[in-house]
């Protein structure tokens, strides 16, 4: 068939005549990316910001108290040799903890991670289940089987036994969630192994070691369990002695702020490590896992490595609960008291976990995609409240509440409110190095398609930073599960969790009693212990 060009040549312009006719379409709405640094939206700043001034009630409560004699009083007591001497104390304890805890999680990370390990997921849940163990009953395991052991030794080796998986956890999910494609690419260039892990590995693994860290030092400040049965003065011990001792709540007001301002510098040092790099894969990275490097004649030393530290941190507690559960007797198990205690543990800790996580994650979020001023200093706030040991935030949530909001005392809410003082910064880091794994890009791509800052948190943001959400709230429901101090001071009338059970019967000197509590408070905790094992 052929074609007239002559017909075509006519029909061409006025197809093109129509065409300039027809009406343009309306072209979408696009809302320009949000630059890094901007302001960040009201969806996430109003809610963090609550967040922040609930941490730092607390602090107002010490500030009140602290300045009662005046300011002269206060700076006397904070320059006098025996808060100096604490202080000392404190930050040695502190340095040694958190170096053997980054020693312990990181190594045992890599080892499950990224090598021919047996056993790995076995070693994964067994490096977990030393949070199912409260640092206390752990000070009560070592000292009761080492005498010699109290005093410095004793707490160091109790905390860094209860606190590595603080490091262990982060540095895992941070070693999985690595392309391996930049480390062969290293490879291919000639780096050795251990070139390549210094070069390309750990600093990517830092935030997340960072982040462990600063949560290990801000929980062995604000212990007051293990170091008050290993007889190793602190702060948080000298605190609780100068509160039984006087009805001058000033001394003890003044080392709390000592503490706080300890804690502040430690938030600040761990923000400077950051740096301005970023940690997320611009793309979807390697679709298959790395090659895990092969142990060798090195695997007889990794096992031994990795059973010596299950043996210290969870068989040897275990095997001395054990033992004092062989020699009670009937009289030691009450199952009624043993059920109602273990229902109201799980109720209090499954309600705190939950208000914790929702309060931190809009604070998680602007720390990761906002470097302004105002996200530094929302932050740093929900860090320094954590500090404030758990004695002084139970005291001042009873002055405020009778002062202020007296219905509320003595009541669920008041220690629920205690428990997210407490504990917001377990729920932030987890969700803050979730954040950073996740690409901003995506985020901006639903911005300029016009979504909500609302709906990008919960399309966008959310489900890619699920799993450590997840992993913080299962952390932060451990952790309030041992709680002792703010329970203690808070907890509704007629109400016993198993944490202040155990603490009435060892008071007493009634181990065997105390058995039955600790045996349920490990128990619970080695649920979710375990789960988090199974991600590692």
């Amino acid at each position: 068939m052929r074609y007239d060009l002559t017909v075509l040549g006519q029909l061409v312009p006025r197809w093109n005549e129509g065409r300039a006719r027809a009406p343009p379409a309306p072209r979408p709405r696009v809302t320009p990316p949000r630059p890094p640094g901007a302001r960040p939206p009201l969806v996430l700043l109003l809610p963090a910001t609550a967040a922040a001034l609930l941490a730092l009630l607390p602090l107002g409560y010490l500030g009140v108290r602290a300045l009662e004699h005046g300011w002269g009083y206060a700076w006397d007591l904070v320059t006098e040799a025996r808060t100096l001497e604490l202080l000392g104390r404190s930050l040695a304890l502190t340095a040694i903890v958190v170096t053997g805890c980054l020693v312990l999680g990181v190594s045992l990370a890599w080892l499950v991670v990224r090598t021919s390990l047996p056993g790995r997921s076995v070693w994964a849940v067994l490096a977990t289940l030393p949070l199912a163990v409260p640092s206390y009953v752990a000070a009560f395991t070592w000292i009761s089987a080492a005498p010699s052991l109290a005093g410095l030794p004793g707490a160091a080796i109790t905390l860094t036994c209860a606190c590595f998986p603080y490091v262990f956890l982060p540095v895992a999910a941070a070693l999985r969630g690595i392309d391996p494609a930049q480390e062969e690419a290293a490879h291919s260039l000639g780096s050795g192994s251990l070139r390549t892990f210094w070069r390309v590995t750990a600093p990517q693994l830092r935030p997340a070691a960072a982040g462990g860290s600063i949560l290990v030092a801000l929980y062995v400040l604000s212990d007051f369990g293990s170091v008050s049965i290993t007889r190793y003065d602190t702060f948080t011990r000298a605190i609780h002695t100068s509160y039984q001792a006087s009805f001058d709540r000033t001394p003890a007001a003044v080392l709390g702020c000592v503490l706080v301002a300890m804690t502040v510098l430690l938030v600040l040092a761990e923000n400077r490590t950051r740096g301005r790099a970023g940690h997320a894969r611009t793309g979807r990275g390697s679709a298959r896992p790395p090659v895990r490097l092969r142990l060798g004649r090195w695997t007889v030393p990794a096992l031994a490595w990795v059973g010596a530290v299950a043996a210290a941190t969870v068989a040897f507690p275990l095997a001395t609960l054990g033992y004092w559960l062989s020699i009670g007797n009937s009289a030691d198990w009450n199952p009624e008291r043993l059920w109602s205690a273990t229902l109201s543990t799980v109720t209090v800790a499954a309600v705190g976990a939950a208000v914790t996580t929702l309060l931190a994650l809009p604070v998680g979020v602007l720390s990761a995609r906002h470097k302004g001023r105002a996200a530094r200093l929302l932050e740093q706030s929900v860090y320094a409240g954590h500090a404030v040991p758990g004695i002084t935030v139970g005291l001042a949530l009873v002055f405020f509440s009778v002062r202020y909001a007296y219905p509320l005392y003595q009541e669920m809410p008041l220690l629920i409110a205690a428990y997210v003082v407490l504990f917001l910064p377990v729920a932030v880091a987890s969700a803050r190095a979730a954040v950073l794994q996740s690409p901003p890009v995506l985020e901006e791509v639903a911005r300029s398609l016009g979504r909500s800052p609302l709906r990008v948190l919960r399309e966008i943001t959310v489900p890619l930073a699920a799993p450590g959400i997840g992993a913080g709230a299962a952390l932060t429901f451990v952790v309030i599960m041992k709680e002792l101090p703010a329970t203690l001071l808070l907890r509704p009338t007629g109400t016993d969790t198993l944490a202040t059970r155990l603490w009435t019967e060892t008071g007493a000197g009634a181990f065997a009693g105390a058995a039955p509590y600790a045996a349920a408070i490990v128990l619970l905790a080695a649920i979710p212990s375990y789960l988090l094992g199974r991600r590692s």
